[in-house]
C-alpha cells in the first residue's frame, strides 16, 4: 500500500556520480556548503552540528542515523521545527538516485505549514545543485 502523507516532502535526483562521491556531498563540511548549507555536518550518530541557512538562521541539527554510503538521517531544527532530514543513496546505472525525504512539519502550526510550503518548493533546486558541485570538485 502507497500512502503520501502531507506533512512529508519526497524528492528525487538522479546524480551522475558514484554512491561513494555522491555520499561525500551530504558529510564533507566544505562541499556541503557548496549546494546547500555550512555547516560541520558528520556521518557519526549523536553528533550535533548547526547549519548556517542565511536568512532563516542557524539550525540545530543531530545525527540519528548512518549507513556510509546508503543513509544519512539527522534532526533538522528541532525546538522549532523538530523535522527529520533523511539521505539515501541508491545506486542506478553508473550513477546514483539520491532520495530525500524531509517529515515531521506539524500542520497545525502556522510555522509548521509555511515551513513544509517553502521547503516543498525549495528542495528540488537544493538537489539540483549537487551534481554540478561534485563535477566541479572532481576535475
Amino acid at each position: 500500500m502507497i500512502t503520501t502523507d502531507p506533512a512529508v516532502i519526497r524528492c528525487d535526483q538522479f546524480i551522475a556520480h558514484s554512491p561513494s562521491v555522491v555520499w561525500r556531498a551530504l558529510t564533507d563540511p566544505d562541499l556541503h556548503a557548496r549546494w546547500w548549507a555550512a555547516g560541520d555536518v558528520q556521518p557519526v550518530v549523536g553528533h550535533r552540528f548547526t547549519l548556517d541557512m542565511g536568512t532563516w538562521g542557524h539550525q540545530a541539527c543531530e545525527v540519528l542515523a548512518v549507513e556510509p554510503e546508503r543513509l544519512l538521517r539527522y534532526s533538522f531544527a528541532p525546538g522549532s521545527l523538530d523535522t527529520t532530514i533523511t539521505w539515501q543513496l541508491l545506486p542506478e546505472g553508473t550513477g546514483t538516485r539520491l532520495l530525500l525525504e524531509h517529515a515531521g512539519f506539524d500542520l497545525d502550526s502556522p510555522l509548521g505549514k509555511a515551513a513544509l510550503e517553502g521547503m516543498g518548493r525549495g528542495w528540488p533546486d537544493v538537489l539540483q545543485r549537487i551534481e554540478p558541485v561534485l563535477t566541479a570538485a572532481t576535475q
